[in-house]
């Protein structure tokens, strides 16, 4: 374990552990342990903070981004359009929905989907292009008015994946309200994390989120009677609890992540290091600070040895990965800038309790290691 960890799931259930185990201990003597009023509640709370309609809770983000896709019915020639530097979950579900993954390129500064190659694969896709996942990367919201229009042009469904954007904001709305669904992770890591599995489908859409809703549970619509094909994916209700519990300190958490971030962006100083960068209309709430640098290996390494964990988010690009590569589907013109990217990023300890100490440890490790290379 290095002295300055990369995150601490830990840490923040020990900031929130009276309210966590009150709420555990509520679960265990109420004896609903599955779906029931505690997910229901947690739903409404969730749907309220974002500003939608409708919350489906699910196990995990990874299903909910399949339950997502499904409630859409793709065939299975359709495409489904999103990007290469990701968490392989975003590809892996398109394909357990049982569409066909279609990549397209990053913007090189935000590494989010770029609209400019989004229009050149739309315009020469290979078959019908039923959806656009677009991937909230790192805390930051990717360009949605510019592929929301662009997915109204070609008459493509848009599915946000909110993974990582937990209380990000564009022109002062909440991520996972723009698209026609989105997909939440609650992954421990995640800034608003469960103590285990768990993610949510938000719509504004109520057929939709009833679609979803029987998705999740076998396709019933009465107990025991399948009117569809479905799965067994059911957020429970002890991590419904916890995440009830946590909610509320949501935005006092992604503010210290913004502290930190703003400590790191004064105090690294190495002109060949890349900084985050930001967009002029969002709130970037830093589930990764993620810098960029031609040695990133070498500079891994010395913070490595100077007590400090690293992560790399993502080593390598979907399309390159022994399960997908030669077999999926990329937009004309490669994928040069997502391979880049994998090359070059390194994601530096973050996360709410970090304290401004351990901040100017790792700042003076860093810029004593790239002082070296």
């Amino acid at each position: 374990m290095p002295d300055v960890p990369q995150t601490d799931p830990g840490a923040g259930y020990r900031a929130a552990r009276a309210a966590i185990d009150a709420a555990i201990r509520r679960v265990l003597d109420g004896g609903h342990y599955i779906l029931g009023p505690e997910v229901e509640a947690f739903e409404r709370a969730f749907a309220a903070y974002l500003g939608c309609g409708h919350a489906v809770g699910v196990a995990s983000g990874t299903d909910a981004l399949v339950l997502a896709l499904r409630a859409l019915r793709p065939a299975p020639e359709d495409y489904v359009v999103t990007v290469s530097h990701t968490a392989v979950a975003t590809v892996a579900a398109i394909e357990l929905a049982g569409a066909r993954p279609l990549l397209v390129d990053i913007d090189p500064a935000t590494m989010t989907l770029d609209p400019a190659q989004l229009a050149r694969a739309l315009a020469a896709a290979p078959g019908r292009v039923a959806a656009i996942v677009p991937v909230h990367l790192y805390g930051q919201a990717a360009d949605l008015p510019a592929i929301l229009a662009l997915a109204r042009r070609h008459g493509a469904r848009v599915i946000e994946d909110c993974a990582q954007c937990h209380g990000a904001m564009l022109g002062g709305r909440r991520l996972g309200g723009f698209g026609d669904l989105a997909a939440f992770s609650f992954y421990p890591t995640k800034n608003l994390g469960a103590i285990g599995d768990g993610g949510m489908v938000v719509t504004e859409d109520a057929a939709l989120a009833a679609t979803l809703r029987e998705l999740r549970e076998y396709g019933w619509r009465e107990r025991y009677v399948s009117a569809t094909t479905g799965a067994n994916s059911r957020l429970d209700a002890l991590q419904a609890a916890i995440l009830g519990a946590k909610l509320g300190g949501l935005d006092t958490d992604n503010a210290a992540r913004q502290a930190v971030a703003a400590q790191y962006d004064a105090g690294l100083a190495a002109r060949d290091l890349v900084l985050p960068a930001r967009r002029a209309d969002a709130t970037h709430v830093f589930h990764q600070y993620v810098v960029r640098h031609k040695r990133r290996d070498a500079l891994r390494e010395a913070l490595r040895q100077a007590g400090i964990g690293t992560g790399i988010h993502y080593p390598v690009p979907v399309h390159l990965q022994p399960a997908y590569a030669g077999r999926i589907a990329m937009a004309p013109g490669g994928l040069a800038e997502s391979e880049r990217a994998a090359a070059e990023v390194l994601s530096l300890p973050i996360y709410p309790q970090l304290a401004p100490d351990m901040v100017q440890r790792v700042i003076a490790a860093a810029n004593g290691a790239l002082a070296r290379l």
